[in-house]
């Protein structure tokens, strides 16, 4: 897993995380943790597969389809 490390937080503002980390019964690291993943997974944000879906939606994308040529084709000759 990927660490980060975060500088010059405020004292208020690690106060507060501290006191909400007691509050829901885990330490202040796993709290942020919590905070971070709620902040960039949350409900509703688009992925990149929706948005790639919308980009196409719209967009002719059946498969194209050849016929072949019953004719049959004779062979190459290398002399």
């Amino acid at each position: 897993m990927a660490q980060i490390v975060v500088r010059q937080i405020p004292d208020e503002v690690h106060r507060a995380l501290k006191a909400q980390a007691a509050a829901h019964g885990r330490s202040a690291e796993a709290e942020l943790r919590e905070i971070i993943a709620r902040a960039v997974l949350r409900e509703g944000r688009p992925r990149a597969g929706d948005l790639m879906r919308g980009i196409w939606s719209g967009a002719e994308t059946s498969v194209l389809t050849l016929e072949r040529d019953p004719t049959p084709v004779e062979p190459a000759r290398f002399e």
